[in-house]
This record gives structure tokens, sequence and C-alpha cells, in this order.
């Protein structure tokens, strides 16, 4: 049963900070005033209880001592006047009770005994009944029985309104608590959002550096990393800019001379290994140029138009281009840069399948999703977000002698952040890919 208390405080506990702090300010804030409370009821209590006992010993003391000097005749005109709220004085030996030995009684008849000067026998008995009820004999100097009945009452009865009070401070203390967490949690939150949304592929918002001090230095830190980041990722590119347009030249004089020289099987092999280099410098280029952007403003396609064009030039290559379904409407983007991503794609898979389908819907919020489909082996799942690494070769999926740099879909992938829109790869049902990209 012990093993099994931490399984449940950790179910019990809240998972979230928020929640954590503010249980544990409430629960702190709630004893200490809870605490702060009690010390003052109990301070109260004594203090009543001493001022009340104090003033019975004193008030016995003096109305035993009248009625034990004055005849017997005159003592009943005084007993109402010499009689308090919770005592009151008969003549005779009241009402049968039962002995009583608690400590509130044997309190009561201390301080009576010592009010009478212990000169009168003093015996505490409590009444049966529904009210806390006791009664303290003696006998006085003449012999007539004396009975002082007493009725304890609360020391500090509690007004109807302060449940109220206690209630409304509660409820005050909660929302003091919830604003003060509210407060300290929601730079966290609004950190943790902007980390989230943070992509080196696109231009975000700096976090906001107000608020106090340690919120905004960690706003600023924050702030300071995403530069760094986003010109580290800028150097990365343009080094691989410089190198890539730099070997253009001394690539270009290796092709001449290679192809000055005499035919045979090793200059073929040159000239195939050095138009595979041109092809990837010229792709290490295009990938600079797509992080960078071309400057290419918004326009207005026609999206039928647009899509045709792209299938008709493929068409009258040879190529087995189609559209699937009908294409209307229009969009507002870079023609260029779509026309560049949507090549990208097709030449996948005509490289992959031999064939590829173009389809265009329109999506949530009205987007334009167009899509390029082929019936090509695929990508296994757990490699799809891979794929659009820079210089990710899928070796085993696709086929070895047609795989090409790895910076297709790198470049798709940074030109439709570009234009502001999304990308998207996954199987196609039945066999194949599909490369998605959405324009909103």
């Amino acid at each position: 049963m012990r093993a099994d208390i931490p399984i449940l405080l950790g179910l019990m506990w809240p998972r979230t900070l928020r929640s954590r702090i503010f249980v544990i300010l409430l629960i702190g804030l709630a004893f200490a005033y809870g605490l702060s409370f009690s010390v003052l009821y109990m301070e109260r209590y004594m203090s009543a209880k001493a001022v009340m006992l104090g003033t019975l010993e004193n008030d016995v003391a003096t109305s035993i001592a009248v009625l034990d000097r004055l005849p017997a005749s005159e003592r009943g005109d005084l007993l109402d006047w010499l009689s308090r709220g919770n005592y009151r004085f008969e003549l005779g030996p009241g009402l049968a009770g039962v002995s009583d030995s608690s400590s509130k009684a044997r309190e009561i008849a201390g301080k009576i005994e010592a009010a009478a000067g212990h000169r009168f026998p003093i015996r505490i008995e409590r009444i049966p009944g529904e009210v806390n009820r006791l009664q303290a004999h003696l006998t006085l100097s003449d012999g007539t029985p004396l009975t002082i009945d007493v009725t304890p009452r609360g020391i500090m009865p509690i007004a109807a309104w302060l449940p109220y009070v206690f209630a409304v401070q509660m409820l005050l203390l909660i929302l003091c608590t919830w604003f003060a967490v509210r407060q300290a949690i929601r730079p966290l939150g609004e950190l943790a959002a902007a980390a989230d949304a943070l992509d080196p592929d696109k231009d975000g918002q700096a976090l906001s550096e107000a608020g106090p001090s340690e919120v905004a230095h960690a706003a600023r830190a924050f702030n300071a990393m995403r530069e760094r980041i986003a010109h580290y990722l800028e150097e990365r590119v343009q080094i691989l800019a410089a190198i890539s347009h730099d070997l253009q030249t001394p690539i270009t004089r290796m092709r001449l001379r290679a192809d000055m020289a005499e035919e045979s099987p090793e200059k073929d092999k040159l000239v195939h290994d050095l138009s595979e280099i041109q092809r990837l410098v010229q792709d290490g280029i295009a990938y600079a140029r797509s992080a960078h952007g071309s400057g290419e403003k918004n326009a207005r396609i026609d999206l039928a138009s647009f899509i045709d064009s792209i299938a008709y030039d493929y068409q009258d290559t040879g190529k087995a281009v189609t559209v699937v379904g009908l294409v209307e409407g229009a969009a507002f983007t870079r023609p260029h840069a779509l026309r560049r991503i949507l090549s990208n794609f097709i030449d996948n898979a005509l490289k992959f399948a031999g064939a590829a389908e173009i389809s265009v819907e329109r999506g949530a919020d009205n987007a334009v999703v167009i899509s390029v489909m082929d019936r090509g082996p695929g990508i296994p799942d757990d490699m799809l977000q891979a794929a659009m690494q820079p210089f990710f070769r899928l070796e085993q999926s696709r086929n070895r002698e047609t795989g090409g740099t790895g910076l297709g879909l790198a470049i798709a992938q940074q030109l439709t952040a570009k234009i502001g829109g999304s990308l998207k790869l996954y199987n196609r049902s039945g066999g194949g890919l599909v490369a998605e990209v959405t324009i909103r």
C-alpha cells in the first residue's frame, strides 16, 4: 500500500508549471492565512477566558460575602441583582445533578472556591440537558444552602457575516495567486511560442523585450541567438554559392581540354564526370539563390493556363506529364518561383517513375493545393522529412544510377518558404509519391 502512495501523488500532481506554481502558492498562502487566523483566535480565546474567569472570581467573592452577611430575610431581594449573564444565585439545594470532573468544571470550581476564600466547601455537579449547565453547591455560615447556577457560554461566538468575509478573502487570495502566476508564466509561454515559430527560412518577428528586467534579458538573449542562427545559415549559403561559382571556371577549362583530347573511353568517362560536377555546381548555385530569394514580385496568375503551360513544355519533349482533373481559378504568388518548385517535383517524378500527374484543388481557407504525383517506389515514411534536407540522397529507395545531387527538394522547400507556402511529401496509396505545395 505504501508503494502506491508515490504513484497516486504523481497522478494527482499537476503536469503544467502554471498549475504547480498556482497550487504551491495557494496552499502556502491559505495555510499561512489559516495559521494566522488560528493564532489570533486562540489569543482572543485565552484573553476572553482569562477576563471571564477573573470577573467570575471577583464578582462571586463579593456576592457570597454579601449574601453571607445579610439576614436570611433580605437575601432573596438581592439574588437577581447579584446574578450575571452566565451565572445566577439560588437559595436552596438546587437541582439534582451528576458529578462532573471535567477540566472546565474543575477550573470553575477552583475559581469559586478561591472566591469564597476556602471557607465554604463547594461541590460541582453537571445538570443533564441540552444546555451545558453546571451548579456549584455550598452552605453559608448560618447553614443556608446556596446554589450558583453557571451556564458557560462560548468565549468567542462567531458572527453570521464572518463566513462570508472568509469566503471573500479566499476568493481574493485565489485571484491574486492566479494573477501572480500568470504574470510569472506568460513570458515563459511567449518564449516557448517564439522558439516553436523559429524558422531560419522565414523572417519572423522578434520577441518583445518589454517587461521586468529578467524577462527583458531573456528576450534579448533569444533575439540575439535568433540573429546568430540566421547569420550562420546565411554565411553557410554564401560559402556554398562562392565555392560553386568559383568552380565553374576550372570546370569549363577542364571541359574544353577534354573536348580537345583524342576520342577514347577515358575521354568519355572524363566528360561524364565533368558533367556531373558541373550539374552539382549549378544545383549549389540554385540552392544559394533560392535561399536569398530572387526579388521576384507577387503576381496574379490563372491556374489553368499556368499548369497547362508547364505540362505542355514537358510534353513537347516527349515526357509523360498529364494534368488530372479540372483546373480553374487564380492565385496570387511568384510565378517563376512556383514554376521552379513544380519543375523540381516533375523532374523527380520523371526520373524515378517515368511519368508525372499534376492536380490542383482548393483547400481550407481557400488555399490552392498543387500536387505532383507519380507511381514510383516512393520514400520510406521515416525518411520523408530528411528527404528535404540539402544533399540528402535516398539511394536505397531510389535507383542508384539516377540519384541526383540531393538539392532538388531542398531548393523546392526554400522557394516554397519564400512564396509564403508550405510543402508536404507523403506516399501515395497504391504506390508512388505525392509532392504537395500549398499557396495561401
